[in-house]
């Protein structure tokens, strides 16, 4: 059963990029066409996704040996991780009782062209009370619970190619 599974670590590099591609599509979509406007943990998220993408495009176009794989595998998780963490805190805002939720900020046009940098990646990182309303659902989950589990699976995709051997790379 395995063996059916069992690509070199390009591949699934390039399918991780794939993925990322596609959970950034569909933000758009859901940004453009639904018109759901995004918070600014919405944006460090996608920021954390195309990161994680762009770590898996260069390990399936490198296409390096074993110790590049392990190094394109720790980078892919870390980043993955740096967006699950995020997420975490996007999902616990949103869990919140009303009382306890922060206080909306200024919109994120506002906050690039007048807050110094440090300022802004810390409003991004933190989130407002913006972030804590949740507009859409999947079988009870948000969508920032959503993107949890879609770092946390390429966390594991990313970390499992170091174990992933194949005498057939090229």
């Amino acid at each position: 059963m395995l063996k059916l599974i069992k690509f070199n670590p390009r591949i699934w590099f390039l399918l991780g990029f794939l993925g990322c591609m596609t959970l950034l599509a569909m933000g758009a979509y859901f940004q453009f066409v639904q018109g759901l406007e995004p918070c600014p943990l919405c944006i460090s998220q996608r920021l954390a996704i195309l990161a994680t993408g762009m770590v898996f495009l260069i390990a399936g176009l490198h296409n390096p040996n074993q110790k590049g794989i392990t190094r394109y595998a720790i980078l892919g998780a870390i980043t993955a991780l740096c967006g699950a963490a995020i997420s975490t805190r996007h999902v616990w805002l949103q869990h919140l009782p009303p009382e306890e939720v922060p206080e909306c900020g200024p919109g994120l046009e506002y906050v690039l062209q007048n807050l110094p940098l440090f300022e802004t990646v810390k409003l991004l990182l933190s989130g407002t009370g913006d972030c804590a309303k949740v507009d859409w659902t999947l079988l009870g989950f948000s969508m920032p619970a959503w993107t949890l589990l879609a770092f946390l699976m390429l966390a594991t995709l990313s970390l499992l190619q170091i174990w992933n051997r194949d005498t057939t790379l090229s």
